[in-house]
Parts: structure tokens; C-alpha cells; sequence
């Protein structure tokens, strides 16, 4: 039975480039094989709750500008929620969803009210989930919006709110097993500090550390198949966030032995905060082997703040897919749209017309990648500008056969004086635009 929520608008069909309809696809077909494959099971679209269903368009000016009928602190209205959002992901022809425990149950008294309260929405999913053809690409837990998070969650000094988090990544951990999720997600949105004077940072770390581990060993007890995610965050809302970037994930997994056990969750706009290009990120963390997942959207760069834009820009998506098909590709994780409408955009209607152009960008943006990978022209260019060390003196001076004295005798007895060769920065940058 329908909630009526979206009126009359049904599935949302693929018309091609040509269609001047406000909700068609344009440019996602699923079933366009695209390097062989599915265009749908290369983008592994997922819509997010959180944005999608609890956002009510509040800033830190002015209150809520949303008004949606499941607003509200009851089971029934977190039903509701549930049966809208299954009407959302069915009229976008999604094949996953994400959650925040947060996202889904009322907020309770007490632990225990709360894991009452989300193992009843987790059987109403799993209801919802066996009639439609819609999975679960990640759950994860808020540790952030509570007061009591304030300081951190795994990084808060006082031990009752470490166990407190602890307790409810459990449950969620175990929602996500029993719902079939692929990956189970973690990022820090307060696990970090303001003040250096009342931090003890290597503290900090060792309980970021514990947390963690305690993570990965409840993940091989459940006998969880899907892959464990850390999504860097920087500087929001703290001013010095432990899990900056994709190189600090590193660092913090590599300190504490689990390297080969986490992977990284990489959101576009984060990127952007961190000082950081999105296609820079997703490229170091395939040469890393840690990346996983990513979160699509994009910020307003006027505003210099993380303004979760639905993307729009092809150029910018198509280098992300780039470097995403040379990691091998989404496997386990998607592309979820960690995106929010606008706080004047009321209606119904734009909330399926923001994932759908959304889609629509990221379906071109997939497209042009698979050209270029497909051409092999970018790559064969940046082979040709190593090509030194494929082979000779370069692999001799990897070899760990000479000492530096040895490469200064080197250096005399054939009288190497190299001349600066050109990057042709320019010459790759019209390259790539062939391609968008």
C-alpha cells in the first residue's frame, strides 16, 4: 500500500539523452554494458537515510524548512519513515540503502531502549527488504549528534562513553549482519579535540586504537563477510580531527595492526576539506590496497564548508571513476549519496529529481573513465614519464645494491648531469578532456 508521499509518480524511466522530462534518466541505463559490465553493478548506487529522511533543513541560522509527515519521536512515525524511504529507493531504482542507527529508531532513555528499538526496525526492514529487490550496502552508528558524544565517542575521556559506543557499534554491527549489509561503516564526526591543553593525545589514539580492534574481532566472531570502513573527516565539527585524510587513516590503521583488516570509505566534499582532490584521495588509497567505498556529493566552494551538494560536475566525478576502475573497481562498497536537497527545495519531487541527476552524473562520469581506460592513453603517458625506472640504472638504484657511495661513484664515472624534462601538465589536462 502506498504512503502517497510521492503522488502519482512511479518508477522513473530511462529516456536517453534526448528527454526533456524533469524525472527520466538521461544517461543511467543499468543495463548498458559498460567495460563488459552492467553500468548498475559498477556504480552500486545507494541512497542515504540519513539526508534523504531525516534531514528537516535546519542551518545555523534558521530552524527546519522541511515538513514530512514521519517527523517525529514514535515507532509509527519511524515506520512511516521506513515505508517512504522503500517507495524513494524503488522509484530511483536503487539496488542499496545506508543507515545511521540514529536515522531509523526513536532516540530511547537508556541503551537498552534504544537496541529494543532498532532490532524492531531491523525486522521491519527485513520485511520491507523481502518484497523489493533493495539491499543493504552499509549500517553504520551515529556517535555524534547526542550530547553525550560532545567529546568524542572511542576518544572521549571518560570510560562510560567509550563503553557506551562500544556497546552500540555492537548493535549496529549486528543489525547490518542480519540485513545482509556488504561493509559496516565508522567515522569519527567528533573524535578529535579543540583544545590542545585538555587532550591527551596519545591516549586518545591508544582508545581510537582499542576501539577498533574491538571492531575487527567482533566482525570474524558474527562471521561478517562485508569489508570494515573508516571514512576520513577533517575538521568537522572538531578543529583537529584524528581521522583527517586518507594518509592519516593510514597511519592510525598501520600503528595499530590493522592495515590488512580496514578499509577507507572516501567522501568527495571531505576530500575537498582536507586540502585534498576526491580523485587524489580514491588514488592513494588504491596504491595503499585500503580503498573500499565512496560517499558522492559535493560541497559549494564558495562556502568553504561541507555542504553535501548532490554532484553536478562531470569532469570531477569522471577523474574519481578513473582512479576508482584502476583500484579494481566498487566491489563490496557504492556509490552512495551522502547528499541533501537544498533547505528551499520543498517539495516531494525534488528529492527523486536530486538522485536523479545525481545518477545521471555519475553515469556519464563512469562512462568517460571506461573511455579512457578503454584508450589508454593517460596511461601509457604516465608509463613513458617513469620509464627509467622500468628497467637499467633505474631498477639498479631500487635494488638496494648501492650505497650511497656507490651512486656517487656512479654519478662521477658516467658523468650524469640531467637536464629537467617537461611534465607537460597541460598536454595530460587537454588529454583528459578528450574523454569529458
Amino acid at each position: 500500500m502506498s504512503t502517497g508521499f510521492f503522488g502519482d509518480i512511479g518508477r522513473i524511466p530511462f529516456e536517453g539523452a534526448d528527454s526533456d522530462a524533469t524525472l527520466a534518466f538521461r544517461h543511467y541505463d543499468p543495463d548498458e554494458l559498460v567495460l563488459g559490465k552492467r553500468l548498475e553493478d559498477h556504480l552500486r548506487f545507494a541512497a542515504a537515510y540519513w539526508h534523504s529522511l531525516a534531514w528537516s533543513g535546519g542551518d545555523p541560522f534558521g530552524g527546519p524548512t522541511l515538513e514530512r509527515p514521519w517527523f517525529g519521536d514514535s515507532m509509527a512515525d519511524a515506520k512511516l519513515k521506513a515505508d517512504v524511504a522503500f517507495e524513494l529507493f524503488e522509484a530511483l531504482g536503487v539496488p542499496y540503502f545506508c543507515f545511521h542507527d540514529a536515522d531509523v529508531r526513536p532516540e530511547g532513555g537508556s541503551f537498552a531502549e534504544n537496541t529494543r528499538n532498532l532490532e524492531e526496525m531491523v525486522d521491519y526492514f527485513g520485511q520491507k527488504m523481502a518484497s523489493s529487490s533493495v539491499k543493504l550496502l552499509w549500517g553504520t552508528a551515529n556517535l555524534f549528534s547526542h550530547r553525550r558524544f560532545m567529546a568524542g565517542a572511542a576518544t572521549n575521556p571518560d570510560p562510560d562513553v567509550f563503553a557506551f559506543s562500544a556497546a552500540t557499534i555492537k548493535t549496529c554491527m549486528d543489525a547490518t549482519h542480519k540485513l545482509g549489509g556488504e561493509n559496516y561503516v565508522l567515522w569519527g564526526g567528533r573524535e578529535g579535540y579543540e583544545s590542545l591543553l585538555n587532550t591527551d593525545l596519545a591516549r586518545e589514539d591508544a582508545q581510537a586504537g582499542r576501539m577498533l580492534n574491538l571492531v575487527v574481532e567482533h566482525k570474524h566472531k558474527i562471521g561478517f563477510k562485508g569489508a570494515i570502513l573508516i571514512e576520513p573527516k577533517p575538521q568537522e565539527p572538531t578543529k583537529h580531527q584524528y581521522d583527517y585524510d586518507v594518509a592519516s587513516v593510514y597511519g592510525f590503521l598501520r600503528r595499530h595492526g590493522l592495515e590488512k583488516e580496514v578499509q577507507v570509505n572516501i567522501e568527495q566534499g571531505h576530500a575537498i576539506l582536507a586540502g585534498h582532490s576526491f580523485e587524489h584521495e580514491i588514488a592513494l588509497a588504491g596504491a595503499l590496497d585500503i580503498f573500499g567505498s565512496i560517499d558522492m556529493n559535493r560541497n559549494d566552494y564558495q562556502s568553504g564548508w561541507d555542504t553535501d551538494q548532490f554532484p553536478n560536475n562531470v569532469p570531477e566525478v569522471a577523474l574519481a571513476y578513473y582512479y576508482i576502475l584502476k583500484a579494481g573497481g566498487l566491489t563490496s562498497g557504492g556509490t552512495n549519496f551522502d547528499a541533501r536537497l537544498r533547505r528551499q527545495s520543498l517539495d516531494p519531487a525534488d528529492l527523486l529529481a536530486a538522485h536523479v541527476g545525481g545518477m545521471d552524473i555519475c553515469a556519464r562520469g563512469l562512462k568517460a573513465a571506461a573511455r579512457m581506460i578503454e584508450d589508454g592513453a593517460l596511461e601509457a603517458a604516465v608509463a613513458s614519464r617513469y620509464s627509467g625506472w622500468d628497467d637499467g640504472r633505474g631498477q639498479k638504484l631500487l635494488s638496494g645494491d648501492l650505497s650511497l657511495d656507490d651512486i656517487v661513484a656512479l654519478v662521477e664515472e658516467e658523468d650524469i648531469n640531467p637536464a629537467p624534462r617537461s611534465g607537460q601538465q597541460e598536454i595530460f589536462e587537454n588529454l583528459v578532456n578528450r574523454y569529458v
